[in-house]
C-alpha cells in the first residue's frame, strides 16, 4: 500500500506542478484584489479536485462502456504522460499553458477563471485525468487504496491552493531559472514514471 500511495503521490505532484502552477496563477489574477486571489485560488482547487475524483470514480466505468481494456488504456496514457514529460524537459509545456491562459484572459477576463483555465486545463488536465484512471485501475477495487488515492488527491490539491496563496513570494525566490530547473526535473521524474506506465499495459496484455 505505501509503495501505491507514494508512486500516487509521485504521479499527481509531477502532473500538477504546483510551483508552475504558481507563476501562470499570478499572470491570470494581476487585476485581482488579494480577497478575489484567495476566492479564485479556493473555488479552483476544489472543482479540480472533483474532477479528479469523479475520473478516479468513473474512468474505468467509460473505458469499459468504450470497450477499452485497462491495459491498452495504460499503454496510451503512459504515451500522454511521456509526451508531458518531454514538454515539461523542453520547456514547451510552459508555453502551451501560457497562451491558454492569455486566451482565456483576453475571452472572459475574471469571471469564470476559478473553473476555466484554472482548473480545466491547468489543474486537471488531460495528464492529471490520465493519471487519476490509470492510479484508479491500479487499485483493482481496493476500498483502502482508492480511499489513499482520493486523500493523496486532496493533498496534492491543497499543495497547489497554498502555492497559489505564496505565488508572489515563491516567484520571487526561486526567479525564472528556479522554476525551469525544477520543472525539468519533474519532467524527467514523470518520464520515468510514463515509461513504467506503458510498461505494466505491456505485460498485462502479454499475460492476460
Amino acid at each position: 500500500m505505501i509503495d501505491y500511495l507514494t508512486s500516487a503521490l509521485a504521479t499527481l505532484l509531477v502532473v500538477a506542478d504546483p510551483i508552475f502552477l504558481s507563476a501562470l496563477f499570478l499572470g491570470l489574477t494581476a487585476s485581482l484584489s488579494a480577497q478575489e486571489r484567495r476566492e479564485v485560488a479556493l473555488r479552483g482547487s476544489i472543482i479540480a479536485f472533483c474532477i479528479l475524483v469523479a475520473a478516479g470514480l468513473g474512468g474505468a466505468k467509460l473505458l469499459d462502456l468504450l470497450g477499452i481494456s485497462l491495459s491498452a488504456f495504460r499503454i496510451a496514457g503512459g504515451l500522454l504522460l511521456l509526451s508531458a514529460a518531454a514538454e515539461m524537459v523542453f520547456d514547451r509545456r510552459s508555453q502551451r499553458l501560457q497562451a491558454t491562459a492569455d486566451t482565456a484572459v483576453s475571452v472572459d477576463h475574471v469571471k469564470n477563471i476559478a473553473a476555466f483555465p484554472l482548473a480545466i486545463p491547468l489543474m486537471a488536465g488531460p495528464g492529471a485525468i490520465t493519471a487519476m484512471i490509470l492510479l484508479a485501475g491500479k487499485a483493482g477495487g481496493q476500498i483502502e487504496l482508492l480511499g489513499g488515492l482520493f486523500g493523496i488527491t486532496a493533498l496534492v490539491m491543497l499543495a497547489c491552493y497554498l502555492s497559489f496563496l505564496m505565488a508572489e513570494r515563491i516567484s520571487k525566490t526561486m526567479g525564472v531559472t528556479g522554476r525551469a530547473v525544477i520543472s525539468r526535473l519533474l519532467g524527467i521524474i514523470l518520464a520515468a514514471l510514463a515509461v513504467q506506465f506503458v510498461i505494466d499495459g505491456v505485460l498485462a496484455l502479454a499475460n492476460p
